[in-house]
């Protein structure tokens, strides 16, 4: 039974770590196919820290908010909802530093029977908004989700692993087993710094660069762009394609993104050269 005294009170911050602890448990749960029962475990709660069922289920959607915002997999029943206290960011925090293998854990989907269905329409391009709470910058600049996915070198791998897997499959549905054994894992063969990650080809035979950049969160998660990437897109606009993997622990869906990339994606500077 929910307490009436904390009708409209701010939640203490034992209450947010109990819920955010609760939380990650069924999206542990979630990630690994194990069957869990959302009702109760807001039903727990509802016992435990005296607040009703309206009040856990906003604060489950919070948390769903924050973690999107960090790039990772949030549960889809408690769709994303930024109204919330800063102290919710500050639970959250507490629990991702002690459990730091949540952020580079790696789950590798299997392809569907049907590849293309793991082709979606792109986000809309919306203008960079800088009016995030401070409490949420700060927090996305201690676990930077464009940094975390750039390091990541197992997650990078098993997104190109995936996209290799996905267009040869894709290739032998349309008809060109021939094809299929030109496919080429780039980086994986020769290394960075070809400006593209798998040589594909389109089903009329021409060649496709694909450069894969994969993360755990959802469509609008940034990502880098080297400038060898660039480059390329610029000399062989008609050929080359960003796949932008996303939602890779949950299933995965893709992307994809063609020159010019100004009119896909804001762009703006994030590292210098220095030199003498």
């Amino acid at each position: 039974m929910a307490d009436e005294g904390k009708r409209g009170a701010h939640w203490r911050d034992d209450e947010l770590d109990v819920i955010v602890d609760d939380y990650f448990d069924m999206l542990a749960a979630d990630l690994s196919g194990r069957p869990y029962v959302k009702s109760r475990h807001s039903a727990v709660l509802m016992a435990q820290i005296g607040r009703t069922h309206r009040s856990v289920e906003f604060k489950h959607q919070n948390i769903s908010a924050v973690l999107d915002e960090l790039g990772m997999p949030w549960i889809a029943g408690y769709k994303p909802k930024m109204n919330y206290q800063n102290a919710i960011v500050g639970a959250i925090e507490r629990f991702l530093a002690g459990h730091p293998g949540i952020l580079e854990s790696v789950r590798t989907p299997p392809i569907p029977a049907v590849p293309s269905v793991v082709f979606v329409d792109p986000p809309i391009l919306a203008p960079v908004d800088e009016r995030m709470p401070h409490a949420l910058q700060r927090l996305i600049r201690k676990f930077d989700p464009v940094e975390r996915d750039h390091r990541n070198r197992s997650l990078g791998k098993a997104g190109e692993s995936f996209v290799v897997d996905l267009e040869r499959r894709q290739l032998v549905q349309a008809g060109r087993p021939d094809l299929v054994r030109r496919v080429r894992w780039v980086a994986a063969e020769d290394g960075d710094g070809a400006g593209y990650d798998v040589l594909s080809f389109d089903h009329d035979g021409r060649e496709r660069l694909i450069e894969v950049k994969t993360t755990n969160g959802s469509a609008r998660t940034p990502f880098f762009i080297s400038r060898n990437e660039r480059d390329l897109s610029k000399e062989r606009p008609l050929d080359w394609r960003i796949y932008r993997v996303h939602m890779f622990a949950k299933g995965a869906r893709i992307f994809t993104i063609s020159p010019p990339l100004e009119n896909a994606v804001n762009l703006r500077p994030e590292i210098w050269r220095a030199s003498f």
